[in-house]
């Protein structure tokens, strides 16, 4: 045996077994990371991921089994061990002050509380030596506020370095990078990995474990199904042993567009602090068609969404539905104009935590169709969120449950009942399968496909371009507010699509034609 078999055991889960009340979230999970490797952790939501990862660092307690960094037993429930063991994370939502420089951001929270003070000159010349060292370029005098997404997420690299990480764990790395970000990001592992960093990889993008990965560890339902040599499976067999059966993607086929059902013009609207407004958008939005639109995060994304979900007015330009302009714009008009929205966060604006299925399963219709003289139709609503239950495959124990207690894969599933079963005209599904497993990413494109071939307009919001490419009959790409023409599907690659993410093609006149 040579290479990574015989390198060192720089991570051991040993027999790792958690209980949340009826629930085993991990049940007697073991495996090993070595020196210079990187495992993907696959597996659907829910499957306990997450749980083993807390348990890692110390935020939960494992009811059985333990963790061995380089040899030593962590103490559970101790997040510092495992940092002073030299383990790092970043996470898919970055934890930066914007308001501070890079540097600051990196050494924020190593000083000890009773130093007196930090050598700046000796912490920017650590920056710049791990910088070189693992071409990760960024000016460390910069405001991060003002950095790109990709080079936030260089400084949450080398924050991790900064402390010293031996084991680098990354959450969904890839979910707010463009292409080329992407490739960028993992020519840095490669060289990382290459200088003896070993990597804890979690992601749903198939392609990318099997592009960046020596080793993938399935988890489902808590246990662990599978561990496969990365060059002797496919992606196909992982997303298998994922849902324990065949997974198969809704095809697409091609059918003319309907009439336009949506319609913007010259349309801008106003920016929210850092967030770009739209700036002379024009967009048209056709029954029976697909629309994509992708982009890196904050480029505009929530204005258009906003202005389509009625939570904006137009300040310039012209508003249509079905030919009528707009004007006095609400939710409730935007409701009233057969306008389903799956919204981007499911958390804060799709559910209400602490109402149960029901009440959030009539949440946006139960003025219409269950409020009697001032009394609500509490039966009624029930038989409601019954059918979405039953229809959408929402695992629960029952309409009475807590909304907060599904996972995120359920909870998306009532939303998508909820708005598919008022026989919308005009969809906006932004962000619909973000952090989903294989099975309930296809399980929502089906639905839409299904919308889409019953003459709905469906917007498609996005940062997920291999999602975008998949199912949109028309992409546009959108850049600091700015709209790029539509491109018909299979016109245009990824990496020429991500060259409009980056805004290249906005600095020029395009000779490309709207598809619409």
């Amino acid at each position: 045996m040579t290479g990574k078999a015989q390198a060192q055991t720089v991570l051991r889960l040993s027999h790792i077994t958690k209980h949340f009340g009826a629930l085993t979230a991990n049940d007697d999970v073991s495996f090993e990371l070595k020196r210079g490797e990187v495992i993907a952790l696959l597996g659907e939501n829910g499957a306990g991921k997450t749980t083993l990862m807390n348990i890692l660092f110390g935020q939960y307690t494992a009811d059985a089994g333990e963790v061995e960094v380089f040899g030593q037993t962590l103490p559970p429930g101790n997040p510092r061990a495992a940092l002073d063991a030299g383990v790092g994370m970043v996470h898919q939502h970055f934890t930066l002050a914007g308001n501070l420089t890079v540097w600051e951001n990196i050494v924020l929270g190593t000083q000890a509380l009773g130093a007196l003070r930090l050598d700046a000159k000796a912490a920017k010349a650590k920056i710049a030596a791990l910088s070189k060292r693992f071409h990760l370029a960024v000016d460390p005098e910069s405001k991060v506020g003002r950095l790109s997404v990709g080079e936030r997420q260089r400084v949450e690299i080398l924050k991790a370095l900064y402390r010293e990480a031996r084991i680098l764990i990354l959450d969904e790395p890839t979910a707010v990078l463009t292409p080329q970000e992407s490739d960028a990001l993992f020519a840095t592992l490669r060289e990382a990995v290459g200088q003896g960093l070993s990597v804890v990889f979690i992601s749903h993008k198939l392609h990318e474990v099997m592009a960046i990965s020596d080793r993938t560890v399935v988890l489902r339902h808590g246990k662990l199904v599978a561990e496969r040599a990365t060059s002797e499976t496919s992606r196909e067999e992982l997303a298998a042993l994922m849902v324990d059966g065949e997974v198969s993607a809704p095809k697409i086929e091609a059918m003319p567009p309907g009439p336009a059902l949506m319609r913007l013009a010259g349309v801008s609207t106003k920016g929210e602090g850092r967030a770009p407004g739209l700036h002379a958008v024009d967009l048209t939005l056709h029954a029976g068609q697909i629309t994509g639109l992708a982009g890196v995060s904050g480029n505009g994304q929530k204005a258009l969404s906003d202005l389509i979900s009625g939570l904006a007015n137009p300040v310039s330009g012209r508003f249509e539905i079905a030919g009528e302009p707009v004007t006095d714009w609400s939710p409730r008009r935007a409701l009233a104009r057969k306008i389903g929205r799956i919204p981007e966060d499911r958390h804060h604006t799709g559910t209400i935590a602490d109402f149960d299925l029901t009440e959030n399963a009539v949440l946006e219709t139960y003025a219409r169709d269950f409020a009697r003289h001032g009394w609500m139709d509490w039966k009624g609503a029930r038989a409601q969120a019954e059918g979405l239950i039953g229809t959408y495959d929402v695992r629960c124990p029952g309409p009475d449950t807590r909304i907060r207690l599904l996972s995120g894969g359920n909870m998306q599933k009532l939303i998508l009942g909820r708005v598919l079963e008022t026989a919308p005209r005009i969809i906006l599904a932004n962000q619909p399968v973000r952090g989903l497993d294989i099975g309930a990413v296809n399980y929502v494109h089906g639905r839409l496909a299904e919308a889409r071939e019953k003459g709905a307009a469906v917007l498609l919001i996005s940062e997920d371009l291999d999602e975008i490419m998949k199912l949109s009959d028309v992409i546009h790409v959108i850049s600091e507010g700015r709209l790029s023409p539509g491109f018909a599907r299979g016109t245009m690659r990824a990496d020429e699509l991500g060259q409009w993410m980056a805004g290249e093609g906005f600095a020029q006149p395009t000779e490309a034609a709207h598809a619409s």
